[in-house]
């Protein structure tokens, strides 16, 4: 179970992606932020520590809800729509999950 629960607004078309090697699901229109917590507890574990971040401002004025796609560009997750095909990598950036 996600850090959000989707209480409404069922009816929007299904989306697939893949999160951390995981297939999940979104609606049309959520961004990646909504994608991540509805499927996870948190968006991504911290660069200088092993705490948690679930994003801060939801508004893409911070810098806490960093992903990365696996070619390796950098996204912020409160402002990104999630689209269909995705592949997104939450825990550290791409160049070494591309580089194993």
């Amino acid at each position: 179970m996600g850090r959000f629960q989707r209480l409404a607004e069922h009816d929007r078309p299904t989306i697939s992606l893949e999160i951390d090697g995981m297939t999940v699901t979104a609606l049309a229109g959520d961004t990646l932020q909504v994608a991540i917590l509805t499927n996870a507890a948190s968006v991504r574990t911290s660069e200088f520590d092993d705490g948690q971040r679930a994003g801060f401002c939801l508004m893409a004025a911070c810098q806490d809800c960093w992903v990365w796609t696996v070619s390796g560009e950098r996204l912020r997750s409160c402002s990104t729509e999630a689209m269909d095909g995705m592949r997104i990598i939450t825990r550290g950036s791409a160049w070494h999950i591309e580089q194993s």
